[in-house]
């Protein structure tokens, strides 16, 4: 199962809307196929692993991170898939949330007589997809909020200066996070001051685009900007308010841009009503990078849940600008608060991850 999970996470950020799924089949202690979720969400993990096994599958034992799908959709259920090649028993990491499946799965191949065992590595395993259980039981995706600052907090000088504040080792692992994400978000603010790309630059890491999405109330983002530029290339959406005038919309619309139209906040747009529209694309993981103002909103509204800290050994002082604007606490208690899971160094830099508190997340505890 160790094996199969780490399988399943050679899919993350390439298989939305689809859960990232592994799968390794063993017959006579000896490992005849393995498989994983391919981009795009299909072929599926168990039909990659039993194309590898071919006949050796009969009588074998088949070790999968989530639930065998019991549905037809693009392709066939992945339950008969298994019953058709002679699997005798399935051991299932997790269920699927999803309620097209969430236990026929698991009976289906009951009934059909291969023995069924459950919960193996199951928290793991609830882990590599909270994600996608995240959009189906709450229609959100899971968010990772990217920093990369000073040791205190700050992402650029008083005069903007903010290339670069990590060292190469450091943007690598950021650009490895992108991958592994399926929707970047970022502020019009962000487009306005660095004009980014927004892509993985780790050849042949990301094979599904990573689409890259702008929180731009006011209509902002240039007409000339990178994003724009390359939007027929790489998915682009701008969520903006609603009223807009069509005659605005309609350059960034000739340009290949998606436009999502969301009510305003109290400060900005409103980023749970932005967040339900990018689930709705089957969008099951996103990646926060900026700016302080995304940071704040996002901590505000309580949908950050998890935090990736890239840091550098240098301080800025008070002058320098902020990872977070105000929030603002009226108390210590209202404190958004996280648990550390890991920390590794990069370079001169450290990486420091960290998960929503035990409790906070009405989903998926523990991941």
């Amino acid at each position: 199962m160790r094996a199969a999970l780490g399988l399943a996470r050679r899919g993350l950020g390439n298989t939305w809307p689809n859960p990232a799924v592994g799968c390794v089949i063993v017959r006579d202690e000896q490992v005849v196929g393995r498989g994983w979720t391919q981009p795009g969400g299909r072929p599926h993990a168990e039909t990659e692993a039993l194309a590898r096994a071919g006949a050796a599958a009969r009588g074998a034992t088949a070790y999968v991170t989530l639930e065998p799908c019991s549905h037809w959709g693009r392709t066939p259920p992945c339950c008969d898939a298994l019953v058709r090649a002679g699997i005798a028993r399935v051991v299932v990491a997790t269920g699927d949330p999803d309620p097209r499946v969430d236990g026929r799965g698991l009976q289906r191949l009951r009934d059909a007589g291969v023995v069924v065992e459950t919960g193996l590595m199951g928290e793991a395993a609830r882990a590599v997809n909270a994600g996608f259980a995240r959009r189906i039981t709450l229609g959100l995706p899971l968010v990772t909020l990217k920093l990369a600052t000073s040791l205190d907090g700050r992402i650029a000088t008083a005069a903007g200066e903010s290339r670069w504040i990590t060292g190469a080792e450091a943007r690598r692992a950021a650009h490895g996070l992108r991958a592994r994400h399926d929707a970047i978000l970022v502020g019009s603010g962000t487009v306005l001051a660095d004009d980014p790309d927004l892509t993985c630059r780790i050849p042949g890491m990301a094979r599904v685009p990573l689409a890259r999405v702008v929180a731009d109330s006011r209509l902002r983002t240039p007409l000339d900007a990178r994003l724009v530029a390359t939007a027929r290339e790489v998915p682009t959406w701008i969520a903006t308010r609603t009223g807009q005038k069509p005659a605005a919309l309609a350059p960034y619309q000739a340009a290949g841009v998606e436009i999502l139209t969301v009510k305003r906040g109290k400060v900005g747009l409103d980023l749970p009503m932005l967040l339900g529209a990018l689930a709705q694309r089957g969008v099951t993981r996103v990646l926060a990078e900026g700016g302080a103002g995304i940071a704040a909103g996002l901590l505000r509204a309580g949908l950050v849940d998890r935090i990736a800290w890239f840091h550098a050994p240098g301080v800025m002082g008070g002058d320098g600008l902020s990872a977070v604007q105000p929030l603002p606490l009226a108390s210590l208690s209202a404190m958004p608060r996280f648990v550390r899971v890991a920390s590794q160094p990069l370079g001169p830099d450290w990486l420091t991850e960290f998960r929503r508190a035990e409790g906070e997340d009405p989903c998926s505890p523990g991941s």
